[in-house]
């Protein structure tokens, strides 16, 4: 992980929920140009980008993403943390529209594609993601929170002996495995509602995955599960661009420049704090049963 004055902590963000309602930084005058229901901020045009489609920026991503993408298809998309976060980045590049491609988890980390801008999907940085894509400064931190359903009693000293269920391709996968290394078989799912799915119909009695996307989960007016604690991790989501991408160092500014002055601090607050309605740094952290 990078410095951590690089990385737009969650816990910061709660604090500042009360002090913005956009992220409107100032800046020259927007020109005709909008981007769902996104305030955009800095100088249109400022960074110069090469884009896969003239004047505009492609973004990958896997829904759904409440929180970090609100709409219930790609077309429909007009707000959220990384969506807004895209709509800045065009802004800034003097690009007019943000067109988003949904794929699954999977798809998006493979290395394979070459047909977006960039991906921007909560996705992990790791040194074998990073073998087949490049990635940007890290924006948020990351954890990995246990799901279980109300009025169950799993925890960090007996959660290796449950069935476990897992988002497919994930670190969160990677860290059942080869940390938590449980008894019970682990089930991988190819999207996060049919692993809340499974937990809730008891098919997996316990959910490993990325904090930040099961907060929102218990919030739901239906909810019949909890989040009982986090696993720390120390990495950080990063911006996915293809490799040897001609776009990196200058995508690589523009995403410094969105945590430098404060811009995602207010995307973070707006948007995630809204969806969780927790502060994640009062989340319990959990410890592995080899006391790591």
């Amino acid at each position: 992980m990078r410095a951590a004055a690089a990385i737009v902590s969650l816990a910061v963000s709660g604090a500042l929920i009360a002090a913005a309602s956009a992220c409107d930084q100032g800046g020259e005058e927007s020109p005709d140009v909008q981007y769902g229901d996104c305030r955009v901020s800095g100088r249109y045009g400022e960074f110069r980008l090469k884009p896969v489609t003239r004047g505009v920026l492609t973004v990958k991503t896997t829904l759904p993403a409440p929180g970090w993408w609100n709409g219930d298809s790609a077309k429909s998309i007009k707000s959220g943390y990384e969506y807004c976060m895209a709509a800045n980045i065009a802004y800034r590049s003097g690009l007019d529209r943000v067109i988003v491609k949904n794929a699954p988890f999977p798809e998006v980390v493979s290395g394979r594609t070459k047909d977006f801008d960039l991906a921007l999907a909560q996705i992990t940085i790791t040194p074998q993601r990073s073998k087949v894509a490049d990635f940007s400064p890290p924006y948020l931190s990351s954890t990995l929170g246990l799901l279980i359903r109300d009025g169950e009693t799993i925890d960090q000293n007996n959660v290796r002996n449950v069935p476990i269920g897992v988002a497919e391709g994930t670190t969160g996968e990677q860290f059942v495995e080869k940390r938590l290394r449980p008894a019970k078989p682990v089930t991988p799912f190819p999207n996060d509602p049919d692993l809340i799915a499974a937990l809730e119909n008891r098919r997996v009695d316990a959910v490993i995955h990325d904090t930040t996307i099961l907060l929102a989960y218990p919030q739901k007016p239906d909810s019949r599960v909890r989040l009982v604690g986090q696993y720390r991790t120390e990495q950080g989501y990063g911006a996915l661009y293809p490799k040897k991408s001609a776009n990196k160092e200058e995508l690589d500014r523009i995403i410094r420049r969105l945590i430098d002055d404060g811009t995602l601090a207010k995307l973070s607050a707006v948007y995630l704090g809204a969806a969780f309605g927790r502060d994640p740094a009062k989340i319990p952290y959990l410890r592995v049963e080899d006391g790591s």
